[in-house]
């Protein structure tokens, strides 16, 4: 999202099939994410309820809520990118002629799928070695810990597929750089931008 007055339209498929099936995959994505979030909700309620209402103890909502918020954001994280609402500084695309933009944009969008496709490399990791040790958390619930470090590898694999697709939208045309109407950009009183 971006403070400016440009409307920032979802990540466009231009009919390429691939794309398009990428993008839905990063809508049902948020569909999950939605639904466990009202899951933490509901859990954090019920909690309360037993704590403070029937004066009991609480054994895996606390644990159970925290990995279920994580699994949320991992799973988020396609669909936020699909519907372009991560954070969007767009004052020097604004600035740059359309060559510069997408230029920058190119360059912006392989910088993330490095960090991504790092943050990717080591979560698959940790998820590997709590599979692989048969790790548990060591809590009173004591669950094994492989099921919520899955929504690492998986949120981030997910994330890197979508912003992949996004770059090859906006290579092949069918994307604009940032999202941006290609007339959008600041005049100084002279024609171009």
């Amino acid at each position: 999202m971006s403070g400016s007055a440009h409307s920032t339209p979802a990540a466009r498929h231009g009919g390429n099939p691939l794309l398009r099936g990428i993008g839905a995959l990063s809508m049902i994505c948020g569909v999950i994410a939605a639904f466990l979030i009202v899951a933490a909700v509901g859990i954090t309620c019920q909690m309360i309820f037993i704590r403070w209402v029937l004066n009991g103890s609480t054994v895996w909502q606390t644990e159970g809520v925290t990995y279920i918020v994580i699994a949320a954001t991992m799973l988020g994280l396609p669909y936020v990118q699909h519907q372009r609402g991560h954070v969007n500084v767009d004052l020097l695309p604004l600035m740059l002629p359309a060559a510069a933009r997408k230029a920058l944009a190119i360059f912006v969008q392989l910088l993330t799928l490095a960090v991504i496709g790092m943050m990717l490399f080591y979560g698959y990791e940790f998820w590997h070695e709590a599979w692989d040790w048969g790790e548990t958390s060591n809590s009173p619930w004591n669950p094994k810990l492989w099921m919520p470090y899955l929504a690492l590898p998986l949120g981030f694999g997910l994330y890197t597929l979508q912003v992949a697709a996004d770059l090859w939208a906006l290579l092949a045309g069918h994307d604009t750089p940032f999202g941006l109407d290609p007339e959008a950009g600041f005049t100084d009183g002279r024609e171009g931008h």
